[in-house]
């Protein structure tokens, strides 16, 4: 009897041991050594991952914008390129939010950008800032 009150009080002594360690390599840097001012706070040790700018994907309306293919592709990146010399295309996909078409730049000058095109092919707007180009005003 002695000897299995010994191996469950071992057991249990390791989980905790393992459990704390777990706990330990969780914790970012500065969450390890913090001082009783901020043990009374609670911590967020998720962090969210960035999401892939080059795989689209936002949402918006209840559409999902995809990245374009083939014809239609090279057509939408031809037509930024055109309106923007010397920008680099991010990706270039549908709109959600009111264009056919939408290309992710970057300008000649580094500056991000989203070139909106209606179903011609046709630049209707271009608009800078944000991580994807800035918000339609």
């Amino acid at each position: 009897m002695k000897n299995s009150m010994k191996s469950t009080l071992a057991g249990l002594a390791l989980a905790a041991a393992i459990g704390g360690a777990l706990a330990t390599t969780a914790l970012p840097a500065t969450a390890a050594s913090t001082d009783s001012s901020q043990a009374g706070s609670s911590q967020s040790t998720t962090q969210a991952q960035p999401r892939d700018e080059s795989k689209g994907g936002h949402q918006a309306n209840g559409i999902t914008e995809t990245l374009l293919t083939g014809d239609t592709a090279t057509k939408v990146t031809d037509a930024a390129l055109a309106a923007n010399p010397g920008a680099t295309i991010q990706r270039v996909e549908n709109d959600a939010e009111g264009a056919v078409y939408e290309a992710h730049i970057i300008t000649a000058d580094g500056t991000r950008a989203t070139v909106y095109l209606d179903a011609s092919f046709t630049v209707t707007s271009t608009e800078t800032g944000g991580p994807g180009g800035g918000m339609k005003g």
